[in-house]
C-alpha cells in the first residue's frame, strides 16, 4: 500500500476505494466510476559501493529520512533505466566521483517488509576526490575501524558494509542475496565467484 493514499482516479478524476477487485486476490485502489485499478508495486533502490584502495566511499545525507546519518550513495531507479545505470547515475548525483562500475550486482537485498529491492553494485573510485551533490552533505572515504557504525541511516547498508569488509579480507567478492521478512528473520545466500570492477 502506498504511504500516500490514492484518493481520486486518474483517468476520470472520480473517487476511488479500497477493495479487491474481481479475479484478484490483493487489496487495490479502484476506481467508483470507471472501474480503473490502481496497481501498487514494490521499489527499486540502486546504488553503489565505492572502493578507493581500502577504503569505502560513504556519503551524510542532507535530506530526510535519517538526515546527518551516513549511508552509500543510491536511490529510487527511475522508470527505463538498468539497475546498472541507476546505480551509476545515483552514484554521479549523491557522490560526484570517477568511477568503474562492476558488471553485475554485489548485494541484492529483498526486503518484503519495506516492499522494496535494494540492487548493490561495487564500484572502483577512480581518485580519492569526492564533489557530492545536494542530497549530500559530504562524502568521505572510510577504513573499516573509521566508519561510524553508530550514524549509519539504514540496517541495510550496515549489513552490507559489514558483508564488504569480511569479504575484504579474502579477497574474494561473492553476490549476495539477503531476504529480510517483517518478523526481522533473514535468509542470506552467497554465490561464489569472484567479480571484479
Amino acid at each position: 500500500m502506498s504511504k500516500k493514499p490514492i484518493l481520486f482516479c486518474t483517468q476520470c478524476g472520480a473517487p476511488v476505494e479500497r477493495k479487491i477487485p474481481e479475479g484478484d486476490d490483493h487489496e487495490r485502489y479502484v476506481c467508483t466510476a470507471c472501474g480503473e485499478i490502481f496497481y501498487e508495486n514494490p521499489l527499486n533502490i540502486v546504488g553503489t559501493l565505492p572502493v578507493w584502495e581500502d577504503r569505502v566511499l560513504l556519503c551524510r545525507r542532507a535530506i530526510d529520512p535519517r538526515k546527518g546519518y551516513w549511508t552509500l550513495p543510491a536511490g529510487h531507479q527511475e522508470m527505463k533505466e538498468t539497475t546498472r545505470d541507476g546505480a551509476a547515475r545515483e552514484t554521479q548525483e549523491e557522490a560526484g566521483i570517477d568511477f568503474r562500475i562492476a558488471d553485475e550486482p554485489y548485494v541484492y537485498l529483498d526486503l518484503a517488509h519495506a516492499s522494496q529491492s535494494h540492487v548493490i553494485f561495487l564500484a572502483a573510485m577512480e581518485s580519492p576526490e569526492a564533489n557530492p551533490g545536494p542530497e549530500s552533505f559530504e562524502a568521505r572515504l572510510f577504513s573499516e575501524d573509521e566508519i561510524p557504525w553508530d550514524k549509519i541511516a539504514f540496517n541495510s547498508v550496515d549489513k552490507i558494509l559489514r558483508l564488504y569488509f569480511e569479504d575484504a579480507k579474502t579477497g574474494n567478492f561473492p553476490f549476495h542475496y539477503i531476504e529480510r521478512h517483517k518478523q526481522g528473520k533473514n535468509l542470506i545466500i552467497t554465490i561464489e565467484g569472484v567479480f571484479s570492477i
